[in-house]
């Protein structure tokens, strides 16, 4: 594999590996979204790349190529695109309302005002 074919593989790669980064490490709950955009992100990235293949270019109707590229995986992958802004604003939302009751974003003083609030329920 040249490494002009290999680069684009590399740079997916290390996006990936950000977005997980960011999902395993940030303790913000906004944080995490950005992550989780840019791990959806790099997973739409690679399946455009596996579908792109060597001599095949877009399926044009007139006078395109005579061994084109299957149109699903665009397809899906334009669905995927969708479905991550719809899960993103479901989930800017739902981070509003809890900083809205509890004041924060922070994942662990969230649990921590949770808990503490059963705890004061139990009594």
């Amino acid at each position: 594999m040249v490494l002009a074919d290999a680069l684009p593989w590399y740079l997916v790669g290390m996006i990936f590996l950000v977005g997980l980064g960011g999902l395993l490490l940030n303790r913000r709950a906004v944080s995490k979204v950005i992550a989780l955009n840019i791990l959806n992100n790099a997973l739409v990235l690679i399946f455009i790349l596996q579908g792109k293949r060597a001599g095949r270019d877009a399926p044009i109707l007139f006078g395109g190529q005579e061994v084109p590229v299957d149109p699903l995986v665009q397809a899906l992958m334009l669905t995927a695109i969708v479905v991550g802004v719809c899960v993103t604003a479901l989930l800017l939302v739902l981070i509003q309302c809890i900083f809205d009751v509890t004041g924060t974003t922070d994942l662990p003083e969230i649990e921590r005002f949770f808990r503490r609030k059963e705890r004061d329920r139990g009594r």
